[in-house]
């Protein structure tokens, strides 16, 4: 269960880290919806280390929760973004991104597993 949270745990990682990775070159297509969607250029270095915070803390495992929960709070941002003006595939991305993570932190963290049991439905007569 453990190893299948830490793979698990890599997509999220992946997709916040290539996220940031486009803001802080200036990538031509990212800086282009970025803008259209509503956001200024100019919030791009300090959107990147909002993401690259929560990611380290997310793969701490001391941390995990705590980054877990920001990079919650910061993909629904993004959700909420997309919403705003209308369009709805792009929030499969955020949205996926936030269950996978929570996915993942469940498998690889005893102590969430302890305070959140998904139990069997119980049968009476």
């Amino acid at each position: 269960m453990l190893w299948a949270g830490r793979v698990l745990s890599l997509w999220p990682v992946f997709i916040v880290l290539l996220s940031a990775t486009w803001k802080l070159t200036r990538n031509q297509w990212y800086v282009a919806e970025f803008t259209r969607i509503g956001w200024p250029e100019s919030a791009l270095t300090l959107l990147a280390f909002l993401q690259l915070g929560c990611i380290i803390l997310y793969i701490i495992p001391r941390t995990a929760v705590l980054g877990a929960v920001l990079l919650t709070g910061y993909l629904g941002g993004a959700i909420a973004t997309y919403v705003r003006i209308g369009e709805a595939y792009p929030v499969l991305v955020p949205l996926s991104t936030s269950v996978i993570a929570w996915v993942g932190i469940y498998l690889r963290d005893e102590r969430l597993r302890a305070l959140l049991p998904f139990r069997g439905r119980v049968l009476r007569a």
